[in-house]
């Protein structure tokens, strides 16, 4: 069966340079932009930005996180963000006082809709956290929660996939 595509928005015409430079991008991993925000602990690289190539709905970047190091607690305004773990294991609590807990290993997603209250933590004491990170938009958003009291033991929350509620194994 072959495959179809819809194309919205496309151009009526394309643009002077045929898409040479505007068109696709490679950004090699050697030049990442770590000239973005930084947490103690945490090293964030920006490849993907409004800066960097002109994206206006997606901000993408890796993050490495110190053995043991955390966040404090925040959210990404508007955003939705999803984070791909590469290596070690991550740690989410989320929720108004941080209530919440479930942990990530490499090859897993996480999902963070916009406004959660939310903290990312290296769960491994003596091994970094890498992970990719992408955000809705081509600017990063953080609105730090200073004032946030976390409960002192979360709830451990296990995600079941709504498409596959009451099957076997969910």
């Amino acid at each position: 069966m072959a495959e179809t595509h819809h194309h919205h928005e496309a151009p009526t015409s394309p643009p002077p340079d045929q898409w040479k430079h505007t068109g696709v991008r490679v950004i090699p991993s050697d030049s990442l932009d770590t000239n973005t925000a930084q947490t103690p602990g945490m090293t964030r690289a920006a490849a993907i930005n409004t800066a960097r190539v002109g994206a206006q709905k997606l901000w993408a970047g890796t993050v490495t996180i110190d053995a043991g190091a955390k966040t404090g607690a925040h959210h990404h305004g508007h955003l939705e963000s999803v984070i791909y773990v590469l290596s070690g294991r991550a740690r989410m609590r989320w929720g108004e006082n941080l209530e919440f807990v479930a942990e990530a290993g490499p090859g897993d997603f996480i999902f963070v809709p916009p406004y959660v209250p939310h903290q990312e933590i290296n769960a491994m004491e003596k091994e970094e956290l890498r992970c990719v990170l992408m955000r809705s938009d081509g600017e990063a958003v953080a609105v730090n929660l200073p004032d946030l009291e976390p409960v002192e033991r979360p709830e451990g929350v296990r995600w079941v996939d709504p498409t596959h509620q009451g099957l076997p194994g969910a």
